[in-house]
């Protein structure tokens, strides 16, 4: 018997300023809505803190990359406080196991910190690029971006990294990436929408 298809969903950190939003996909997910799935978070407001304190006290890319890892963990935390079925993992291929088993897992990157090759340590990566890393890296068939934006029909990753609603290095990321990327948008509930 075949594994179940795989796909990584990226709920956008913007989408805490809409928990009721928040609520209802995060339980939506837990009753299979997107078939097995491993969550990724934004890093919401624990990102944009760390964004205003390199400004202020001028440390490297490279901290404030490590550190906003740390704040993906923190929203990791978050999102098990709303819902329970959430299981916290860092090891790819153990959230993959833990998803097609039936269980919610949601990856926390801390893994990452050590640095790797294949990642740039600035904020050209976010969460969206790491999403798409993780597809890639557990095999999902399909890269979900939840935004809390309206998003247009159709647009390329290049068209969405110029329009500011993915980081710069989502489109070379999604040039490795085999699988499918769907973008859904503040202004599409339901239907998902592909980016080309």
């Amino acid at each position: 018997m075949s594994a179940p298809a795989l796909s990584v969903v990226k709920l956008g950190g913007s989408l805490l300023g809409d928990r009721a939003r928040l609520r209802a996909i995060l339980a939506g997910l837990a009753a299979g809505a997107e078939g097995a799935c491993i969550v990724v978070p934004g890093g919401g407001p624990f990102a944009d803190a760390v964004r205003r304190e390199q400004a202020s006290a001028g440390f490297d890319d490279a901290t404030a990359h490590r550190l906003a890892l740390d704040a993906m963990g923190r929203m990791s935390d978050h999102l098990r406080s709303l819902e329970t079925l959430i299981a916290i993992i860092r090891n790819p291929a153990e959230a993959a196991r833990h998803a097609r088993a039936g269980g919610l897992p949601v990856w926390d990157p801390a893994d990452l910190r050590s640095g790797r090759p294949d990642i740039p340590e600035s904020w050209s990566v976010t969460s969206d690029s790491l999403a798409l890393w993780l597809a890639a890296e557990t095999g999902a068939e399909r890269c979900l971006l939840v935004k809390a934006a309206p998003c247009p029909p159709g647009a390329s990753p290049t068209e969405l990294a110029r329009l500011g609603l993915v980081d710069a290095a989502f489109p070379d990321f999604a040039a490795r990436y085999a699988g499918r990327i769907v973008v859904r948008g503040a202004d599409e509930a339901t239907r998902p929408r592909r980016a080309a």
